[in-house]
């Protein structure tokens, strides 16, 4: 795998193939059609097609088929290998070359230690967050508050909850007092408290280019269509706010089964990816 190093550091050298990983990375372990991609990062699809080109002959990005459609995932295992390879034969381990690597679990390292047994802070990332974000943070106070403060917050906010959203979650028995729209800078203050866990809940959100979390939390993507552009009558609305609803429901409550206490933080990222990819039937 060493041979591959110098192509992998040569193709992330451009800024344009590089920002197609680091959107692949966000939104792992989602494989995303081309045309998709193109549209977030207004490539044409073309120049697009020559980048993925690139960084799967570096082995960064795994292609897969389905029907007509190609889709793209990052390669987190290579990524991993190519993080490990610099911080451990590159900078030699030094803490002081590699700092934010030396607090944080090696992508090669075992045994690692799990998280402290305490209460968790949660935060839930929508676009708007009207509505799903909103649900995800209702349903984990609700579902487990005794182990865990669930947040959410929004990229770009509204400037109040969707009414269909309010409805549902009324009508399932949460309290809807405490929430209200944020934006995501309310938790990016020095004085915010530090995450645990972050999660995106739409394609949007974890498409955005946003600084990386201070205190390294385990993040994941649970991508979720957005009930607020729903059509048709109000009835084939509402059941587009009640799939959204079930879908985080139903990964929330495998969430809050994990023995958090209990993982080392490699294996919880794994079981974070693997709940990104649980069917939710609703």
């Amino acid at each position: 795998m060493e041979d591959m190093i110098p192509e992998q550091l040569t193709t992330l050298g451009h800024a344009q193939r590089l920002a197609v990983f680091r959107m692949l990375m966000r939104r792992y372990p989602d494989a995303i059609p081309a045309g998709e991609l193109a549209t977030a990062l207004n490539f044409k699809a073309s120049t697009l097609s020559v980048y993925l080109s690139s960084l799967r002959r570096a082995r960064l990005v795994r292609q897969t088929r389905a029907g007509t459609s190609l889709l793209y995932q990052a390669d987190v295992a290579a990524a991993g290998a190519l993080i490990g390879y610099l911080f451990e034969d590159c900078c030699r381990s030094r803490p002081d070359l590699c700092l934010p690597l030396s607090q944080a679990p090696t992508p090669s390292s075992e045994g690692m230690p799990a998280m402290e047994k305490r209460k968790f802070n949660v935060l839930f990332i929508c676009t708007g967050n009207s509505a799903r974000s909103i649900f995800a943070e209702c349903l984990l106070r609700d579902e487990a508050g005794d182990r865990f403060e669930a947040f959410s917050a929004g990229t770009a906010p509204r400037t109040e909850l969707n009414p269909f959203a309010i409805e549902m979650l009324e009508s399932k028995g949460h309290d809807i007092k405490p929430l209200r729209a944020k934006n995501v800078s309310e938790f990016q203050t020095d004085d915010a408290p530090m995450m645990d866990f972050v999660f995106t809940v739409c394609d949007t959100a974890a498409n955005e280019d946003c600084p990386a979390w201070h205190g390294q939390p385990v993040s994941g993507h649970w991508g979720q269509p957005d009930p607020v552009r729903a059509e048709g009558t109000d009835a084939e609305k509402r059941l587009a706010f009640q799939h959204a609803y079930g879908a985080l429901r139903n990964r929330i409550r495998s969430f809050a089964a994990l023995p958090i206490d209990t993982l080392d933080r490699v294996t919880l990222q794994a079981r974070v990816d693997d709940i990104a990819g649980m069917e939710t039937d609703t």
